[in-house]
């Protein structure tokens, strides 16, 4: 193991991994994943089930006064005993204001939000922590049009452990990594500070339709993200060039009523990260349980095609979503299934997802903003 691969690693808790020299099984996996993985975000399937890490507008977007939420992403459970998690928990909180004129509904609000990407077979691991603020602004008297504008201020911190890592030098020529390695490794923890910022647009001309769309800048400061210090005058070296991609998205949701208890819920996000393009495009249809609240199920299926740095496009993953609404409360399960190319090495293997989601002094109104 090098510099180079360490930086990869850095870049990438994916790609972290394929450098474990269990078996060439991981090996192959580090190829073929690295291509495309590296210096791309952690992301949630059911993105509109974590709100902050998609879009700091719309932070306080929801049918009441505060949210708790959470969110569990598992992968490659199939290739490795620890697979690698990401988990997110949000609280955010709205008020009423009447800054520009008591007529309109305006709101602001606050949100705080902590995520944890691990790969625990090597102990890699980010954490960040965000505050995030937005005001949705009322274009009407009567809650059917809001503007938002938010923005988010992020901490995060790196770590690895390097006594769960073996080099080449520490083998022993016969059946063992138990020799002591002359790599030169850099601290093995570090920290920096990044900004988020996004605008959406909500608007619900009549009961049950609603139209969401927003857009969302992140990683505005390309905050570097290396464990070893770089050189600005050194444009040759790839150990300079490690700064992470700003990221630019666009998400948009409809709830279309189909019937008084049948609703289509069509949703797409496309996201631009570098040379990396990925689409999250699909439907739920929500069917809500009784005519007397707004407890619902929810079937959903989607499909994310992704571009590569080398420009090609491929069919990642399908996604099968169940969910359920149960007054405040709304809880989501999610598997996406992997078509990539490396499919064979990971025994078709791709991800579960739990959300969890608590609406505090829920108004009992039709859904208007995106579950999952």
């Amino acid at each position: 193991m090098n510099k180079n691969l360490l930086q990869l690693m850095s870049n990438s808790p994916k790609s972290l991994l394929m450098s474990i020299p269990k078996t060439t099984l991981l090996l192959v996996l580090f190829i073929l994943v690295s291509e495309f993985a590296q210096a791309q975000d952690k992301h949630f399937t059911q993105f509109y089930a974590a709100p902050l890490t998609l879009n700091p507008a719309l932070t306080g977007s929801m049918p009441g006064r505060y949210r708790v939420s959470g969110i569990y992403r598992d992968q490659w459970r199939g290739v490795l005993d620890n697979p690698y998690v990401t988990f997110g928990a949000a609280l955010d909180v709205n008020f009423d204001v009447g800054f520009f004129d008591s007529r309109y509904k305006d709101q602001i609000a606050i949100g705080l939000l902590f995520v944890n990407d691990k790969v625990p077979e090597i102990d890699f691991s980010t954490n960040q922590i965000s505050l995030s603020a937005a005001f949705h602004k009322g274009l009407d008297y009567d809650k059917k049009q809001f503007l938002t504008i938010g923005i988010q201020g992020t901490m995060a911190q790196r770590n690895i452990n390097y006594e769960n890592l073996t080099f080449d030098d520490e083998f022993n020529d016969l059946d063992a990594f138990n020799g002591v390695t002359a790599e030169d490794l850099p601290g093995n923890n570090f920290g920096y500070g990044d900004l988020n910022v996004g605008l959406n647009y909500r608007y619900a001309p009549k009961s049950a339709y609603v139209f969401n769309v927003g857009v969302a800048m992140h990683h505005v400061l390309s905050p570097e993200v290396s464990f070893y210090a770089t050189s600005a005058d050194d444009d040759d070296d790839p150990i300079s060039k490690s700064s992470l991609y700003s990221k630019y998205s666009t998400q948009v949701s409809v709830q279309v009523p189909l019937s008084d208890q049948l609703f289509l819920l069509p949703r797409i996000l496309f996201a631009i990260q570098g040379p990396h393009t990925e689409i999250n495009a699909g439907t739920n249809l929500r069917i809500k349980l009784n005519s007397f609240n707004n407890n619902a199920f929810h079937l959903g299926a989607w499909a994310r095609p992704v571009t590569n740095a080398d420009g090609n496009t491929s069919l990642d993953a399908i996604v099968a979503l169940v969910g359920i609404e149960l007054g405040s409360v709304t809880c989501g399960l999610s598997y996406d299934a992997n078509l990539s190319s490396y499919q064979t090495y990971n025994k078709g293997q791709g991800a579960i997802e739990f959300s969890l989601t608590y609406i505090g002094s829920f108004d009992n109104e039709d859904i208007m903003c995106p579950k999952f």
